[in-house]
């Protein structure tokens, strides 16, 4: 989704810092831009100790920033019976620990210029503790709630923070995986995204249709929910 709305963002004549840990689809994306500028950092979102400074370098080069979307997240296959610490240890530190810490350094950054949006792709996933992968749903659930203290904080300096919710959508993430549920291609879902964007809205499920899923399942008992397979 992150390479999607790079793309669409230039095309819509933004000028976009792209973030990834490969170069090469950074230096693609570059390449093929065709109206915005884009400007490229090979990066992992782990290494907080770089955020700061290629943060600074990012505003220098282009002059400021309005929106910043956090788009990285992982999700490992994790077994019916597995326990996984490592697994786990990874999804808590790009899911959530890589977003804190950029969140962090623009939203000061915003707080300051009294301006800006920030956008978080959280997940559908973090309303409810289900059972395929306990660490990516709590990972979720922690990203959504820090974004919405975000807004709470940032709101008296007119900055706007944006929680993104997909259900299913296909990337390489979720190539492979059986039963999926109501399925999107990347570019259905990044249509949403930026029209919720634009609207300001506060929180978005990608469709809608999963807002309504979500309604049901968030009132569902907990005796009842642990007996669900989903």
């Amino acid at each position: 989704m992150g390479e999607e709305l790079v793309r669409r963002l230039a095309a819509d004549g933004w000028s976009v810092a792209a973030l990834a840990r490969r170069e090469g689809p950074l230096l693609e994306l570059k390449a093929n831009a065709t109206r915005g500028a884009v400007h490229v950092h090979a990066h992992d979102v782990t290494d907080t100790a770089a955020i700061a400074p290629l943060f600074e370098t990012i505003v220098r080069e282009m002059g400021g920033i309005d929106l910043f979307i956090f788009a990285a997240g992982v999700m490992p296959e994790v077994g019916a019976e597995e326990y996984n610490t490592e697994k786990d240890f990874l999804q808590f530190a790009v899911n959530l620990g890589g977003f804190v810490a950029w969140a962090n350094e623009v939203a000061l950054y915003m707080q300051s210029a009294r301006a800006g949006t920030i956008v978080g792709i959280s997940s559908i996933a973090g309303d409810r503790g289900r059972k395929p992968n306990p660490a990516y749903h709590t990972s979720k659930a922690a990203m959504s709630t820090f974004l919405e203290s975000l807004r709470n904080r940032l709101s008296a300096y007119d900055v706007h923070v944006c929680t993104i919710k997909p259900g299913t959508v296909l990337t390489p993430m979720t190539e492979g995986l059986e039963g999926l549920k109501w399925p999107i291609s990347v570019e259905a879902a990044v249509s949403d995204i930026l029209r919720a964007i634009e609207k300001k809205k506060n929180t978005a499920y990608v469709p809608f249709r999963w807002q309504l899923v979500s309604l049901v399942i968030q009132h569902i008992p907990s005796m009842v929910f642990r007996k669900l397979n989903f």
